[in-house]
């Protein structure tokens, strides 16, 4: 088992959630975030900001803005993994920063809470 976990742009969600339906994922979770890439910040600012100098953060301006996310969680079997990951790439992928991450975590287990089954079997 795996927990495939991804940030995309809010606007993508109703594409990204169909197309992992059609992969054959129903079940995943989606949280709204706020964050940014490293990319977006020239370190030096980033660390005049840190020791506190105004200047500093007055250069940061809107490179140092917050955007709107949405991170995507699902719990998948192993033999999913590869269609879960290529769905989210190919349907976020602009070509263009902010296009998103996807995360891929080894589970040890997964518990049923209605039936206490685990394993894979807590999670089809």
């Amino acid at each position: 088992m795996k927990e495939v976990i991804a940030v995309v742009r809010i606007n993508m969600m109703n594409q990204t959630k169909q197309a992992l339906t059609d992969c054959g994922v129903d079940a995943f979770f989606a949280h709204e975030a706020h964050g940014r890439g490293k990319g977006f910040i020239n370190p030096e600012i980033l660390e005049g900001v840190e020791q506190g100098h105004e200047e500093a953060a007055a250069l940061l301006g809107e490179k140092g803005k917050l955007y709107p996310k949405r991170i995507l969680t699902a719990v998948v079997e192993d033999s999913m993994v590869g269609c879960v990951v290529d769905t989210i790439i190919n349907t976020n992928q602009t070509g263009m920063p902010g296009d998103g991450k996807v995360f891929v975590v080894p589970l040890a287990d997964a518990v049923r809470v209605r039936t206490g089954e685990t394993g894979e079997k807590a999670i089809a």
